[in-house]
């Protein structure tokens, strides 16, 4: 039987906490930044958790 590949997409964008948490970027803070406030655009480059809702979806993702 095969190995089960790791999404290369998802492997960019997720990464682990020490504790096992998994960490993600916000959305928003790539394109069209003049028409947002320095305010949004600085609360948009701090780093948040995966949702409970979304972390099994994510999990497969990144199955190893």
């Amino acid at each position: 039987m095969p190995k089960v590949k790791t999404n290369s997409g998802a492997k960019k964008r997720f990464t682990f906490t020490g504790t096992g948490k998994i960490k993600r970027k916000h959305a928003y803070k790539s394109h069209i930044l003049t028409k947002k406030s320095k305010k949004r655009k600085r609360n948009l480059t701090h780093v948040s958790i995966v949702d409970k809702a979304n972390l099994n979806q994510v999990r497969t993702l990144l199955v190893k």
